[in-house]
């Protein structure tokens, strides 16, 4: 029996080969063999589908970059800023001298679409006296247009010095003190981003769940940074050293995994505020917890994106916020192969994520 079973399986394939598409249905990668990287499902579910073109309510997207490069493309981004129902979007270009005015210059052109932030000069940050210099460069950036500062990055081995990543102090450092102060005497707000999601410091094996965007941004392997729970305690330390300085730690402030201990955070600081930019992929697998957070804490949380600005992006965010559509794949927009779930957030709690919170923030 074995022996026929074996022939007919050999007929039965090159009848197939035989037959228009035979072969391409054996050209497919053998199960066992696809790569991670590689895994892009498809859902099948005959569920519902929204498709969500534009914002509920006008929006202020409080995380992006200087993203366009030209006129033009800063045209395009105006243009998918008005069909998304984006009103505002700030230009986070942590940036000083000359680099901070030539973007200026070039998104200040359109004053009521975007707004420019500015960054910390720290250079010499590791000599004796330093501070006034760094403070007249925060100053001169403000009169230059510079409406709050950010994005100032610390991963674990300190802010970054004019380019250099982990070459400057962590945020809870004294030397950091007369830049925060002068942040809060101007009215300057300041967009913190500290550590990175927890998947990005476990080990980068079958148990790592988010592996697949992890291992690209993997900081498991980088000796000598301090660890994700470190630099929570440097964030909350930070924060309440300055209680007169408004501080929005982006991307949820890299707590996605555990919003329970992000909402304590918030209610111990009132002068902290989070962006959810970033971090839509992160937070729609668990969407009946997320949607309890964002109930809970609506007057502290703020849009943002940090994802380019190409329109289709914008409509993302607006579905996993906006619908309760569930088992839905964005791949190609995230480097996760989970399943991601809309919020249903209510009318409410969207106006005040869209754009309330941001109008109390943002410098007139």
């Amino acid at each position: 029996m074995a022996v026929r079973h074996f022939s007919l399986s050999i007929c039965f394939i090159g009848i197939l080969c035989c037959i228009p598409g035979g072969e391409r249905a054996f050209s497919q990668t053998s199960p066992d063999r696809i790569l991670l990287k590689d895994y892009k499902p498809k859902s099948i579910y005959v569920i519902p589908r929204t498709e969500v073109g534009r914002a509920r309510f006008p929006a202020m997207d409080v995380h992006s970059h200087a993203y366009a490069n030209s006129r033009e493309e800063i045209g395009q981004w105006i243009r998918n800023m008005d069909k998304a129902g984006i009103e505002k979007t700030v230009i986070l270009t942590g940036a000083v001298g000359a680099k901070f005015d030539s973007i200026y210059a070039e998104y200040s052109r359109f004053p009521k679409r975007f707004e420019l932030w500015c960054g910390f000069d720290l250079a010499g940050c590791d000599q004796p006296g330093f501070g006034p210099a760094a403070v007249a460069e925060l100053e001169r950036c403000v009169r230059n247009g510079a409406k709050g500062v950010g994005e100032l990055s610390d991963k674990g081995a300190g802010l970054s010095v004019r380019g250099r990543r982990g070459a400057g102090p962590h945020p809870d450092d004294p030397r950091l003190d007369p830049l925060f102060e002068k942040c809060a005497e101007l009215k300057l707000p300041i967009n913190l981003h500290v550590a990175d999601e927890f998947w990005f410091y476990q080990p980068m094996d079958s148990t790592n769940d988010g592996l697949m965007n992890a291992y690209e941004w993997r900081l498991d392997d980088k000796p000598g940074i301090v660890g994700h729970g470190g630099m929570m305690s440097i964030l909350e330390r930070t924060v309440k050293r300055h209680p007169n300085t408004v501080f929005i730690a982006c991307h949820f402030a890299n707590l996605c995994y555990d919003l329970g201990r992000l909402g304590q955070m918030l209610d111990r600081c009132p002068n902290l505020w989070v962006d959810n930019s970033a971090r839509y992929a992160e937070t729609a697998p668990i969407p009946r917890f997320t949607m309890e957070f964002y109930r809970k804490h609506s007057d502290r949380i703020l849009y943002g994106t940090d994802m380019g600005f190409d329109l289709e992006m914008y409509r993302i965010t607006f579905r996993i916020l906006e619908t309760l559509d569930e088992h839905f794949y964005e791949t190609d927009q995230f480097g996760y192969h989970w399943t991601l779930n809309g919020f249903g957030l209510d009318d409410a709690v969207l106006n005040r994520v869209y754009r309330d919170n941001a109008l109390r923030i943002l410098k007139k």
